[in-house]
């Protein structure tokens, strides 16, 4: 066969990502309200003070400087409900209109793309208290503050991403802040929840088209390429299960307002259909997204669940990662680890953009990709990220690989641009290109360093891709 080399498209958005909740801190400053990241206690009490993280609040234009140097062309960061109205659902907050206005602006003059990711784990604690995304009126909240950032932003941001993650805060919820009400069918619940999130971001496409002519928007759920752990016929089985419950199903409703009936035979099965009102599946087929952001950091492997599997005696963190006569995920002996156990595969994003591509034929953002490691200062200030380098050298490779195999992809936006505070392992998980010297245990001066990655990075984006050594 002939080998192509298509170059990266001339005005690929080369970039970086993050979410307020793990950048911003000033929790309660300006009037910002509380979100559910705000209250939720944490386990460790080693792991970082979320209520600072790294202070992107007052220091957003140092960091933008930061970004710059380094060549960014677009900068993926979501936008705090809380800090836009409050309460979910009540006042506009002007100070918090300013903030993003003056983030955003900071942004074009350095001629950095703004993409915005609308909600990113962070509801308002006080429609949490009235029930969050179980409740429907949650749908009309977001609709709401939809309109107040199109209004608001729209002149200046063209590509938007409604809800960051769906399908993990679906399968890890309660890990991440969700709750769902007590008592009843759990597993109903949860689908109920996730079906009035489907409700509300097709609302808010609906309402995006609508109000800005030259706007783009669409879903941003984390996609994983799954493999079979052998070549028996029920691992296959297991395979295609949990590419269905994990990708497609959330997919399929974002991108053809259809909900899978394989997923939907699954759910009937355990009696947890949930409600569908007269008109939403109106709703769902009005969406049609622009293209399709998605978040990856590394493939499955599953196989057939073991009959004697109780699967009511597993942690959450079991839970995502199998269904109940479904699939059972494990792990792949022929894959390398990150410092904390996460699977590398390259190859794995390679096929995980053809399968979207294939499926959707709709263009393709990277919102996240990326490994955190234990990053530290040396007796120099600097910090000699190689293992980051050679992770992203490896995944860009496949990028362009599948460009070549007929992929359109117009942005890689790797998590993270700078160090931030982790969900689950505080600031010791690094993920950034900029090192900030604080920890679990101390803020310290908050300094901002840029890593070994950076550099590499910034030459990355000058060659438009063509440079990864």
């Amino acid at each position: 066969m002939k080998k192509l080399n298509k170059p990266f498209p001339k005005d690929f958005l080369w970039g970086a990502s993050t979410s307020a909740y793990q950048v911003e801190g000033a929790w309660n400053v300006d009037g910002k309200g509380l979100s559910i990241q705000d209250v939720k206690p944490i386990k460790d009490a080693s792991l970082a003070d979320i209520k600072v993280a790294v202070d992107h609040y007052h220091k957003f234009k140092a960091d933008i400087k930061m970004m710059h140097e380094m060549g960014l062309k677009s900068y993926r960061f979501s936008i705090a409900w809380t800090r836009i109205i409050p309460d979910g659902d009540g006042e506009v907050n002007s100070a918090g209109i300013k903030f993003y206005n003056d983030l955003i602006n900071e942004l074009i003059k350095y001629q950095i793309e703004p993409i915005v990711t609308m909600y990113h784990f962070d509801l308002s604690d006080a429609l949490e208290q009235k029930g969050g995304w179980s409740n429907r009126e949650t749908i009309t909240a977001f609709e709401k503050y939809a309109q107040v950032l199109f209004e608001n932003y729209g002149d200046r941001v063209k590509y938007w991403l409604t809800i960051n993650e769906q399908n993990i805060m679906i399968m890890l919820g309660e890990i991440i802040g969700v709750k769902l009400p007590d008592g009843g069918n759990k597993l109903k619940s949860i689908y109920q929840l996730n079906h009035h999130m489907m409700v509300a971001q097709a609302k808010v496409m609906v309402l995006c088209h609508k109000m800005l002519a030259n706007a783009k928007i669409g879903p941003a759920p984390n996609i994983s390429a799954i493999y079979s752990d052998s070549n028996k016929p029920e691992d296959a089985t297991a395979a295609l299960n949990m590419r269905i419950m994990r990708n497609w199903f959330y997919l399929d409703v974002a991108v053809k307002g259809v909900y899978n009936p394989i997923a939907l035979a699954y759910l009937e099965k355990q009696d947890a259909l949930f409600e569908i009102q007269v008109d939403d599946l109106e709703v769902l087929k009005q969406a049609q997204p622009d293209f399709i952001a998605f978040n990856y950091y590394a493939s499955a492997t599953v196989k057939f669940p073991e009959s004697d599997l109780d699967f009511s005696q597993l942690t959450d963190q079991q839970r995502v990662r199998s269904v109940a006569g479904m699939y059972q995920q494990v792990s792949n002996d022929s894959l390398n680890k990150t410092e904390f156990g996460w699977e590398i595969d390259p190859i794995g994003f390679k096929n995980t953009l053809k399968e979207i591509y294939e499926r959707y034929n709709l263009p393709l953002l990277v919102t996240e990709n990326g490994i955190g490691g234990y990053d530290s200062l040396d007796k120099n200030h600097q910090i000699n990220d190689d293992y980051r380098i050679k992770y992203y050298q490896e995944h860009i490779f496949q990028i362009k690989e599948a460009i070549n195999d007929g992929v359109q992809v117009f942005g890689y936006n790797p998590w993270s641009a700078i160090d931030l505070v982790s969900t689950h392992e505080g600031i010791k998980k690094r993920y950034g290109f900029i090192y900030v010297n604080r920890s679990d245990k101390e803020i310290l001066d908050l300094k901002r360093y840029r890593k070994k990655s950076s550099y590499w990075y910034q030459e990355v984006i000058k060659s438009n891709g063509e440079k990864l050594g």
